[in-house]
C-alpha cells in the first residue's frame, strides 16, 4: 500500500494532469519558500491561479475541500503574496481547490474555481 506521501503526490499528479487537459499552463508545483508552500501555481487566459489539492481515499468523513479552514486559507494567501512579490507578477489571481478522491489511476476530480477570496488582493 502506498504511503500517505506517495498517495498525496499521486493526487497532485492527477490534479496537474487535469489542469493541463483543461488548458492551464503549470508554472510551479510544490513551490516552497521557508515555511510557505503552494501545491500548484497555474495560468490560464492571463489569470494566475493558486490551486490547493486535497486528496482522500473516500468521502466517508467529509469532502476533501472541507479541510481547507481559515488557517489553511491564511497560509495559502500569505504564500501567494510571497510568490507574487518574488516573481514580480502583475496579474489577476484566483484561488481554487481541487478535490481528488479514490485510488491512483481511478481518481475522481472536482475542481472548485474561486473557492475563496483574499482581502489582501482585493
Amino acid at each position: 500500500m502506498p504511503t500517505h506521501t506517495q498517495f498525496g503526490k499521486a493526487g497532485e499528479d492527477a490534479a496537474a494532469d487535469y489542469l493541463l487537459r483543461q488548458g492551464y499552463d503549470i508554472r510551479d508545483r510544490n513551490w516552497r519558500k521557508n515555511r510557505l508552500e503552494l501545491d500548484i501555481v497555474a495560468c490560464k487566459d492571463g489569470l494566475l491561479v493558486f490551486v490547493e489539492v486535497k486528496t482522500r481515499r473516500n468521502t466517508d468523513f467529509r469532502e476533501p475541500h472541507e479541510a481547507v479552514d481559515w488557517k489553511k486559507i491564511r497560509h495559502i494567501v500569505v504564500a501567494a503574496d510571497a510568490y507574487i512579490k518574488l516573481h514580480n507578477i502583475d496579474a489577476d489571481i484566483r484561488f481554487d481547490i481541487i478535490d481528488v478522491v479514490g485510488k491512483d489511476g481511478q481518481f475522481q476530480i472536482t475542481h472548485i474555481e474561486d473557492a475563496f477570496d483574499s482581502p489582501i488582493f482585493t
